[in-house]
């Protein structure tokens, strides 16, 4: 399936929040503790979504019928978690798909979107993160050719860091 990324815009912050919330609150009822600040987020996370749409990082994942799929954030520079690097790279964060649209492969679909793009782009890995306490999705990233390379320790979480070699 083709799915297009489109750019959120300020106005959409609120589409955004909505968003995690959704996923934290899914999240809970599957007994996992990752996220649930989601449910009331403190200044920082709302400073930092702001921030991810106004830097243009932000986009809604959408099908053929340009229904809203879920959202993801892509940055070319990821300091708070993986420090200053000298190999280019992109870094993934908030990938969201709607409960309802969970478990149709779309996940993946976005995951190889990236990467495609990242290797036209001249990218050596893609990179990533995951509450170390949500092992399912640690594992969902691992089956995905994702390797566990450190973990980075926030004040909110404790984050397993994750990259995959993109082959040219």
């Amino acid at each position: 399936m083709n799915l297009t990324f489109t750019q959120i815009n300020p106005k959409d912050k609120n589409e955004v929040l909505t968003m995690f919330k959704e996923a934290a609150e899914k999240i809970a009822k599957m007994k996992i503790d990752h996220w649930q600040y989601w449910k009331n987020p403190p200044v920082e996370k709302i400073k930092w979504v702001e921030e991810g749409i106004k830097n243009n990082e932000f986009f809604s994942i959408k099908d053929p019928e340009e229904k809203t799929l879920g959202m993801v954030r892509i940055l070319n520079e990821d300091l708070l978690y993986w420090g200053k690097q000298e190999e280019k790279a992109v870094y993934i964060h908030s990938l969201v798909i709607k409960e309802k649209f969970e478990g149709k492969g779309f996940g993946k679909i976005v995951l190889q979107k990236i990467e495609n793009d990242a290797i036209k782009d001249g990218c050596a890995y893609l990179r990533l993160d995951a509450d170390s306490k949500n092992q399912k999705l640690c594992g969902y990233y691992e089956r995905n050719g994702f390797i566990k390379v450190g973990t980075k320790q926030l004040p909110l979480s404790k984050n397993n860091l994750y990259q995959k070699k993109l082959v040219k």
